[in-house]
C-alpha cells in the first residue's frame, strides 16, 4: 500500500475554536457565494435523495440447468463481482414458461443512500418482472410523474422506476433514462429479456454465450470467463438487447444516436455561460448521497473544476436548506510519487477552494507490486489504462479505508473538448470533431473502464459529470473551430480554452489562475514522470528479447510491440486464459498505434508519428509538451 502524506487545507491548518470556525464558515458563505445570509434564516429540510444502486450484476438467461443448479452456479460466480457491492446480495431464479429452461438475475449492492432499503432484484408491481441494475437515474422523479400507474413504489431506489417504466414504455425506457446504468430485466411470464447500458458506457457491462447456449450478462468479465462462456464481449454503450420468449438469440439495438455523431451538426456558437451552467447542473445532480463522499483532485483542470463547483454548491445548499453538514468542507484526494506535479497542484487548489485535502504518495516499486491486481480488476492489457489505473487503484483503496463510498472525478473533458496534447496537430475543425467522436465512442474501453473498475475494486463509486448527457450535447455540438489550439493568439492559445474561459471569472475565481490555465498533463504523467519510466525499466528486466520474438505466436491478436505491453499482456492472460473455444476475451481490449492517447486515425496528423519509435501514449511524446521527450 502507498505511504500516506496527509495534508489539510489552509483553513484547517489554522484551526480556530469551534464557535469561531462556525462563524467564519458563515462569513465565508456570505462572501464567496455572493448570496444573502437571510436565506438561511428559516432552514428547510433538504430534499432526500433516492437510493442509487451502484453494484455488481450477473444474469444467466435460458440455461439448461435445473433451477437449483442454476441458483448454485449463479451464487458461486457472483462472488467474483462482490467487491463492487459488499453491502448486500440478492438473487432471483425463474423457469421459462415452457419449463425447458430457466434464468437467474443476481445483484451485489453498494449502498450509497438508505442502506436498509432498495435491495435487489427489484420487481414490477405484479412481481412478474425482475430487475437487476447497476447505476443511478437522475431523472427518476420526472419519469415517475409520467407513469400512468399510481401504485406506490416498494423502495426508495431511483432505479425502481426502470422496471415500472418498462411496463409502460417498453423498449423505449432506456432512451428516457438520464443517468449511468447497466441493467437486465426478466419477464417471468413471457420469458422476455431486456438489457441496456448507458449512452457512453460509464458503467461496465459484458455479455457472453454459455456452453448450453444460454446468454450471460455481467458487470465484469470474470464470471463469464470462469463460467466457461464460449465467447466474451463488451455490451455496447447506448444499446439495448431484446430477446422475446422462445428466441434463442436476441438482438442489439442502438437507442442513442445524437446528431453530433456527424460533424455537420456541430455548429453551435461559443456560449461560455451555457457551458458553465450546464456543467454546474451536471455536478449538482450527482450530489445525491447519504454516505460520506469526496472528489478526486489531481490538480489538473478537469478534476479541479469538479472540486471547485462541489464546494460552491455545498455553500449554496446550506443557504437554501440550512443543512449543517454542508458547512463541512468536502474531502479531496490526490496521489503521486514524492514531489510529483499533481500533488503540488492539488494542494494548491485545495487551499484555494477550502477542501479537506489528503495527498498520498506511492513509490514506483509499490506501483509495480500492484500491477497484477490492477490488471485483474481492470480486465485490460491496454498500456495507458494500466499506467493510469495503478495509482487510481491505490488511491481508491485509501479512500475507501477512510469510510468514503462515492467520489466525483473529471473523466470525459479531454475527449469532448479536445484536451489531449495531440489535438494541437489537428489540421482543421472537421477532423478534430471526428476524432472527438471516436474518442467518446471508445471511452468505455479506456477512461470509463479505468475509473469504474479501479474504484469499484474497493467498493467505491465514481461519478463523472463531464459525461452528463447535457454536457455531451453542449460540448459536442459546439463548432469545433472553437476547440482548435491557436498558439500565440489572444484566444484559444491553450487546449480546452473554451472550458477554461467559461470558468475564468476574476470577480469570483473558481481556481488559481495558474491551475485554470495549466497545460494538460495526463494522469499517468502527472503522478510523476518516473512512474512510466520505472514501468518500462522493470518490463525490460522481466521480458526478454526471446519473449518479444515469440510474441506474434503467443499473441496473434493485438501483438504487443514493446516489452511493457508484453509484460501487461502476459499477466492479463494469466488471469483470463482462453478456453478450448477461444472465448475472445483478448478482443475486448482495443489496439493500434497511439501518440498521447490518440486514435490510430489521428496518427496521420503528424508525419513524424508514423515512426513506431515515436508512438507512446504518454503526453510527453508530443512536441508541444513542456517536458517533451519527442
Amino acid at each position: 500500500t502507498p505511504t500516506g502524506a496527509r495534508s489539510r487545507s489552509a483553513l484547517e491548518q489554522h484551526s480556530p475554536p469551534p464557535m469561531r470556525r462556525h462563524v467564519a464558515s458563515l462569513l465565508l458563505l456570505h462572501g464567496v457565494a455572493g448570496l444573502s445570509l437571510r436565506h438561511a434564516a428559516a432552514p428547510r429540510t433538504a430534499p432526500r435523495a433516492a437510493a442509487p444502486s451502484m453494484c455488481g450484476i450477473l444474469a444467466v438467461v435460458n440455461s439448461k440447468l435445473s433451477p437449483e443448479a442454476l441458483r448454485l452456479q449463479t451464487l458461486t460466480l457472483q462472488r467474483l463481482v462482490r467487491h463492487r457491492g459488499p453491502d448486500g446480495s440478492g438473487i432471483h431464479v425463474v423457469e421459462t414458461p415452457t419449463g425447458a429452461r430457466c434464468s437467474s438475475v443476481a445483484h451485489e449492492r453498494l449502498a450509497i443512500v438508505d442502506p436498509l432499503s432498495g435491495n435487489q432484484p427489484l420487481f414490477s408491481h405484479d412481481r412478474s418482472r425482475s430487475l437487476t441494475v447497476n447505476g443511478e437515474i437522475y431523472n427518476h422523479k420526472q419519469l415517475r410523474a409520467e407513469l400512468k400507474d399510481p401504485t406506490a413504489f416498494r423502495t426508495e431506489s431511483d432505479c425502481e422506476v426502470i422496471v415500472h417504466g418498462y411496463d409502460e414504455f417498453g423498449v423505449d425506457i432506456a432512451s428516457k433514462l438520464d443517468g449511468d446504468f447497466a441493467f437486465v430485466i426478466l419477464d417471468d411470464q413471457t420469458g422476455d429479456v431486456y438489457a441496456a447500458r448507458d449512452p457512453v458506457g460509464v458503467n461496465s457491462l459484458y455479455m457472453g454465450t454459455g456452453l448450453d447456449g444460454s446468454t450471460w450478462f455481467s458487470s465484469e468479465a470474470k464470471p463469464l470467463v470462469t463460467g466457461g462462456c464460449i465467447d466474451v464481449r463488451i455490451f455496447p454503450p447506448g444499446h439495448y438487447y431484446l430477446a422475446r420468449g422462445g428466441e434463442e438469440e436476441g438482438r442489439l439495438v442502438p437507442y442513442y444516436a445524437p446528431s453530433w455523431h456527424s460533424a455537420s451538426a456541430a455548429t453551435q456558437p461559443l456560449n461560455l455561460e451555457k457551458l458553465r451552467t450546464t456543467f454546474t447542473a451536471a455536478v449538482e445532480k450527482r450530489l445525491m448521497a447519504d454516505v460520506p463522499y469526496g472528489v478526486l483532485l489531481s490538480g489538473g483542470l478537469d478534476s479541479s473544476l469538479v472540486a471547485s463547483v462541489i464546494a460552491r454548491l455545498k455553500r449554496k445548499r446550506f443557504l437554501e436548506h440550512g443543512k449543517v453538514d454542508d458547512l463541512q468542507p468536502v474531502k479531496s484526494f490526490s496521489i503521486g510519487l514524492d514531489g510529483s506535479p499533481d500533488l503540488a497542484n492539488a494542494q494548491k487548489v485545495a487551499e484555494f477552494i477550502g477542501t479537506e485535502h489528503y495527498g498520498f504518495t506511492f513509490t514506483v516499486q509499490e506501483g509495480i507490486d500492484a500491477i497484477s491486481d490492477v490488471i485483474y480488476h481492470l480486465e485490460t492489457y491496454d498500456v495507458t489504462t494500466i499506467r493510469a489505473g495503478t495509482p487510481m487503484f491505490l488511491l481508491a483503496r485509501k479512500i475507501k479505508a477512510m469510510g468514503i463510498k462515492m467520489v466525483m472525478s473529471g473523466e470525459g473533458a479531454d475527449e469532448t473538448l479536445a484536451g489531449y496534447l495531440y489535438f494541437h496537430k489537428a489540421p482543421n475543425g472537421t477532423e478534430l470533431h471526428d476524432e472527438c467522436v471516436r474518442k467518446v465512442a471508445a471511452l468505455n474501453q479506456f477512461d470509463c473502464l479505468r475509473a469504474n473498475k479501479a474504484t469499484m475494486a474497493h467498493g467505491l463509486e465514481v461519478r463523472v459529470p463531464f459525461l452528463d448527457r447535457g454536457m455531451l450535447d453542449a460540448t459536442m455540438t459546439l463548432d469545433p473551430d472553437f476547440k482548435l489550439t491557436r498558439k500565440g493568439e489572444k484566444t484559444q492559445f491553450l487546449e480546452k480554452w473554451a472550458l477554461r474561459e467559461a470558468f475564468n471569472v476574476p470577480t469570483e475565481p473558481f481556481l488559481p489562475h495558474e491551475v485554470l490555465f495549466r497545460q494538460k498533463e495526463q494522469f499517468s504523467d502527472g503522478v510523476g514522470y518516473s512512474w512510466i519510466d520505472g514501468l518500462k525499466e522493470h518490463a525490460g528486466k522481466v521480458i526478454s528479447d526471446e519473449d518479444m520474438a515469440t510474441a506474434p505466436i503467443r499473441f496473434p491478436y493485438n501483438t504487443p510491440g514493446t516489452k511493457e505491453a508484453a509484460y501487461f499482456r502476459t499477466i492479463f492472460h494469466s488471469h483470463f486464459p482462453n478456453n478450448n473455444y477461444g472465448n475472445g476475451i483478448e478482443a475486448t481490449v482495443p489496439g493500434g498505434p497511439s501518440v498521447a492517447c490518440s486514435t490510430a486515425k489521428a496518427i496521420e496528423w503528424d508525419e513524424a508519428w508514423s515512426d513506431p519509435t515515436k508512438q507512446d501514449q504518454s503526453g510527453r511524446f508530443v512536441d508541444t509538451h513542456d517536458a517533451a521527450v519527442a
